[in-house]
């Protein structure tokens, strides 16, 4: 969409909202509220460029009778560049689910305990990262090891608010699903011989109940026993929820819970996300075939990353990251590897638009 077409959507957003009888519809306001938090950020960028642009032209004038004027016109200049960035990042086309909290899934691969570890790891490295970004978090289910890492988990995140463009949970983590490569002594390892391991992530949007349509007649629902490390029993009465999507056989399942509604509920959120994520990819498939672009540069289905702990070593094999903070990134330090996944993209989607 061109600027105008923006500038013209804000306008009369705010019309709207100042009505009040849009507010009576607190679905309708929330909607357009929405909307109108997502173009404030552009709109600013492009008023604080042209308030540059007209001080540029001023001190260009005044350069001529005080030579003081052409560095602050210098100045101006500077600025006026980074707003232009600035603005061009923030119009670049996002996905539909760039303001969604996310589901993320952690599964330790091959590799028994030591993959269990691993997930674990990963788990906390997101868990910080969350809290650095000031995101909420929400375990939906999960199963320990025997040792304390991690079979599965579900996590949900939140973000606090309406994100700026680019700035929330999705935009910020949707590249990180895939597996995951860890090169270690293990802890299991009498020899102190390295091992490689994987654990597998698996990141969707969080749908709504309004938008995906799941009737009842279309699940098979299935109850049994919450298990723990080691398959024993943790729970005496069929507590533990499994449901079927039969159209499409996605299935989802919930065990952390102390009542069968309670994981039914929880399981449903995590089937929503599923089912809306499928027919996400559907829908950007169709668009990527249009574009006759059919590979893209962060494909979130590949190996995507390794660990290597003897070197401190962190490699993202999409964009050639490469760097030697490990200890940090474990620690929740992920903006190195996040920006450059996202610049990857970002400039794909410039290119994209440009040529469309």
């Amino acid at each position: 969409m061109k600027l105008d077409d923006l500038l013209g959507e804000y306008y009369e957003l705010e019309q709207q909202l100042a009505d009040p009888e849009v507010h009576a519809d607190q679905n309708r306001a929330r909607t357009l509220g929405k909307r109108y938090s997502q173009l404030t950020p552009i709109i600013e960028a492009y008023r604080s460029l042209k308030g540059v642009e007209n001080d540029i032209g001023a001190a260009r004038e005044l350069a001529a009778e005080d030579p003081a004027f052409a560095e602050e016109a210098d100045r101006l200049t500077r600025d006026a560049e980074a707003l232009t960035e600035r603005l061009r990042v923030l119009l670049v086309p996002r996905d539909a689910a760039d303001d969604k909290n996310l589901i993320m899934e952690v599964k330790a691969g091959e590799g028994g305990e030591e993959s269990a570890l691993f997930a674990g790891d990963l788990v906390r490295m997101y868990l910080r990262y969350a809290e650095r970004q000031g995101w909420r978090t929400e375990v939906i289910s999960s199963t320990h090891s025997d040792l304390g890492g991690y079979k599965d988990i579900t996590i949900a995140f939140k973000n606090k608010g309406t994100p700026e463009p680019g700035a929330g949970v999705w935009p910020l983590l949707k590249f990180e699903g895939g597996v995951h490569r860890v090169q270690r002594v293990p802890v299991t390892e009498s020899q102190g011989r390295i091992h490689t391991s994987a654990a597998g992530v698996l990141v969707v949007p969080e749908a709504e109940e309004i938008e995906v349509d799941i009737q009842e007649k279309d699940l098979r629902v299935d109850v049994y026993r919450s298990s723990g490390p080691g398959g024993q029993s943790v729970n005496t009465t069929d507590s533990a929820v499994r449901i079927t999507h039969l159209p499409t056989g996605i299935v989802a399942s919930c065990q952390n819970e102390k009542s069968q509604l309670q994981n039914k509920e929880q399981a449903m959120r995590i089937l929503r996300a599923r089912i809306y994520a499928e027919a996400q990819a559907s829908a950007d498939a169709e668009a990527a075939a249009e574009r006759k672009s059919q590979v893209r540069t962060v494909d979130r289905s590949e190996r995507v990353r390794t660990y290597n702990f003897p070197e401190n070593r962190i490699s993202d094999h999409r964009v050639g990251y490469k760097a030697y903070n490990l200890d940090q990134v474990l620690d929740g330090e992920l903006d190195g590897v996040v920006k450059a996944l996202v610049d990857a993209d970002t400039e794909e989607r410039l290119e994209a638009a440009q040529s469309s």
